[in-house]
């Protein structure tokens, strides 16, 4: 029987009923963004979960109970929901969250209370920076970073860059930075660094500043609804320059959005999108089965790594062969070369996923999987 709890919110759950607590079940806690500013991300990434619950909904011969929390997409609400998680709802392990900031604040909650927790799309390294029970399933920022950068200077042959940056946002502040130290380190010139507050959204100072310093790539490491506007602003005023912007990019709204202005955007991703030529059996099946249960929107990165993260949950405790907190997180820290759909997943010493860095392009309204790279360090 498939059991799901949401807590605080309500919510039409359409792949499985809430139910109150039985004895015996394995409690696993979600918080996600499911109302505010990240709300469609988490929402997404809610999905994910929820499909691989319905797929496998018992390990180690008990059934696996969903608590899910809305974390609001704060930063005290996201540590609060994990409080309520670990504190009353003795959850043995937790998933989420996207943000790295919201992963952030939970992830001190959950450490000290050494519940292993297993982020979705929270990418700043400093997620699980010492950490002896967070892990993630998705790379770091470094890395991506460094992705973008090899594909724009090695890839695009460009060499004049420009940032745009949320200041108030650690994964934009993060990621500009390490997209900047790759392409500088690769014989590029950064040529403009302009800054601005989650929220704006007038971005056409900035814009002209940054049009009048002529570079040849513009990096947003920006979140999707700002990112579209930061395009049709661009257009508006002229701009002639690529943009290239990172994971939090690929969301389906996006062009919806954007409009024409998003055209030739290239985006950093994991690797997963229902445009792939080439699919694992994993990735395959979750598109067949997305598309069955959402037969109204496609799936997208978001998606799968909420599928990815509670599949590789649920397979460590599997391999632990008991659902007690200190030997989930043994057993997450050992994972290797696990086939997600998301590819091959194993987690490191500091605990984060090792996988290729994926890049979608958008092209005449629609987004296409343009392959993987593997940066220059």
């Amino acid at each position: 029987m498939k059991k799901m709890v949401v807590i605080g919110l309500v919510l039409i759950l359409g792949l499985a009923g809430v139910a109150t607590a039985a004895d015996g079940d394995i409690r696993i806690g979600v918080y996600l963004p499911l109302t505010g500013q990240n709300a469609f991300g988490g929402q997404l990434e809610l999905e994910g979960v929820q499909l691989a619950h319905k797929e496998v909904a018992s390990v180690i011969g008990k059934d696996v109970e969903l608590f899910i929390v809305d974390n609001k997409s704060d930063k005290v609400e996201s540590a609060n929901a994990v409080k309520r998680l670990v504190d009353k709802e003795k959850v043995v392990a937790i998933i989420g969250t996207y943000g790295s900031s919201l992963a952030m604040a939970g992830g001190e909650v959950a450490e000290k209370a050494g519940i292993p927790m297993v982020g979705t799309s929270c990418t700043n390294p400093l997620v699980t920076q010492g950490k002896r029970h967070i892990f993630r399933v998705c790379f770091i920022d470094p890395y991506q970073g460094a992705g973008a950068a090899t594909y724009a200077k090695r890839d695009l042959g460009m060499t004049k860059a420009a940032l745009l940056v949320d200041v108030a946002n650690d994964y934009s502040v993060g990621l500009a930075s390490f997209f900047k130290r790759s392409f500088i380190k690769q014989g590029g010139k950064i040529v403009a660094t302009l800054k601005y507050q989650s929220g704006d959204l007038d971005f056409t100072a900035q814009l002209t500043q940054i049009i009048s310093k002529k570079p040849e790539v513009l990096f947003i490491p920006s979140y999707f609804a700002e990112g579209a506007i930061i395009m049709k602003q661009a257009e508006e005023l002229g701009a002639k320059f690529r943009i290239m912007g990172g994971d939090a990019m690929d969301n389906p709204k996006i062009i919806e959005i954007g409009g024409k202005a998003v055209d030739g955007f290239i985006h950093t991703t994991f690797p997963y999108d229902p445009s792939m030529k080439e699919m694992n059996p994993v990735a395959r099946n979750f598109t067949a089965n997305w598309r069955k249960t959402f037969p109204t929107k496609e799936p997208n990165v978001n998606a799968a790594l909420g599928y990815d993260a509670y599949m590789i949950l649920i397979d460590a405790i599997k391999r632990a062969g008991n659902a007690k907190p200190a030997a989930i997180s043994k057993a997450l820290a050992q994972t290797r070369n696990f086939e997600g759909v998301t590819g091959m997943t194993t987690i490191n010493k500091t605990h984060d996923a090792e996988k290729p860095v994926g890049l979608v392009v958008i092209k005449d309204g629609k987004k296409t999987y343009a392959g993987s790279i593997t940066p220059a360090l």
